[in-house]
């Protein structure tokens, strides 16, 4: 099978990740990767995380057991709400394929199968290669904290998402959090008689824009650029004619290189809660690492080499976006993100691939594994 038409069959089955919800949302993709590489001839191990929910381990053994190169691809997407294309439909036209998942990042699986499943046939494999295929990436980044958990020791890894055939060394993480505020509900046509928290929450707003997202601004770094403090969600009240007794919003802070991103939060936790002791809370975070990849490192030097090798510029750069590369940075697995496709087709409303990219990437990949 191509890599387009595996692309298509991929984008062809539902796999949106379900948030805060029990769903088994990856099940029906990752039983499709599992019996297709299993039909390829290649090892296959269906690695629970959450129910219904499991990654996929591909192995292809090589000539040198000692060394384990990894290929990560999330099988999770993001919603389809105001999709302009048919999500699902996988659908071809003029060299790019249309659908939810399509740059990000069924691409970067497709070409990763397939590069492992030509090379078993040419029988020239020199080291073992695992390709995860993992859930959750879109959410909470549960499928590859269970890769890293399971055997963390890899010679490297190429974490598949759409750089355009770049290779990512550098990009932020995140501290995400939730801040309340309390007041006290009674009738509107008094307002003396209650504490409106939503008003509390313009001062916490008008303390973030004076003093938390300048100072966020001034903090950077010379691949990924500056860190950035954003109120994304906010909600209040229960009725128009009511006080409101609480008020929430949701902060998304992204991190930079060297940051700890839970120490960051706490600094904000501290100084938030001290605007209105015992009436503002700052909620326990969700945290994702940011990375820092040595260029000098042998992975990226090899996949660049290969990159080169196909008449592409091999750049190597750092994004503001995050993936599950970081993990493995931190758990020491030299890593780097290269895939087909533009971040900037990832989770639009017409999201698609160039499909010259996906044939692309599977030489460079192979060639890549050939080499390290």
């Amino acid at each position: 099978m191509s890599p387009s038409s595996l692309l298509q069959q991929l984008v062809r089955i539902p796999s949106v990740n379900p948030r805060e919800r029990d769903e088994p949302a990856e099940s029906a993709i990752a039983d499709y990767v599992a019996r297709w590489s299993a039909d390829a001839g290649l090892e296959v191990e269906l690695q629970p995380v959450l129910p219904g929910r499991p990654n996929v381990l591909v192995r292809l053994p090589g000539r040198d057991r000692s060394r384990t190169l990894l290929l990560e691809a999330h099988l999770d997407t993001v919603e389809v709400e105001g999709m302009t294309v048919e999500p699902f439909g996988g659908e071809i036209r003029d060299g790019r394929l249309y659908g939810r998942g399509a740059c990000d990042t069924k691409a970067s699986l497709a070409a990763m199968l397939t590069a492992i499943v030509e090379l078993k046939q040419s029988g020239s494999s020199p080291i073992d290669v695992l390709l995860a295929a993992t859930m959750d990436e879109e959410y909470g980044h549960r499928g590859v904290s269970a890769v890293v958990g399971r055997d963390g020791r890899f010679a490297a890894a190429i974490v598949g998402e759409p750089t355009d055939l770049d290779l990512v060394t550098a990009h932020k993480g995140s501290a995400r959090f939730r801040v309340t505020t309390r007041g006290r509900a009674c009738h509107s046509s008094m307002p003396w008689a209650g504490d409106n928290a939503i008003l509390r929450m313009a001062d916490v707003l008008q303390f973030v824009r004076r003093e938390i997202e300048p100072e966020a601004a001034a903090r950077t770094h010379p691949r990924v650029g500056p860190a950035t403090f954003c109120v994304s969600l906010i909600s209040g009240g229960i009725a128009v004619n009511t006080v409101p007794a609480t008020c929430m919003i949701t902060v998304d802070r992204r991190t930079l290189p060297g940051e700890e991103p839970r120490a960051v939060w706490e600094d904000y936790r501290r100084r938030l809660e001290a605007l209105a002791p015992g009436q503002i809370t700052v909620h326990e975070p969700m945290l994702d690492f940011a990375m820092d990849t040595d260029p000098a490192e042998p992975i990226v030097q090899t996949l660049a080499a290969a990159v080169r090798g196909a008449g592409l510029p091999a750049e190597i750069r750092g994004v503001n976006y995050g993936t599950d590369a970081s993990k493995l940075a931190r758990a020491g697995v030299p890593a780097v993100v290269f895939g087909p496709g533009s971040i900037a087709e990832a989770h639009s409303a017409g999201e698609y691939v160039e499909l010259s990219q996906v044939e692309a990437a599977v030489a460079i990949l192979i060639e890549t594994i050939r080499t390290f």
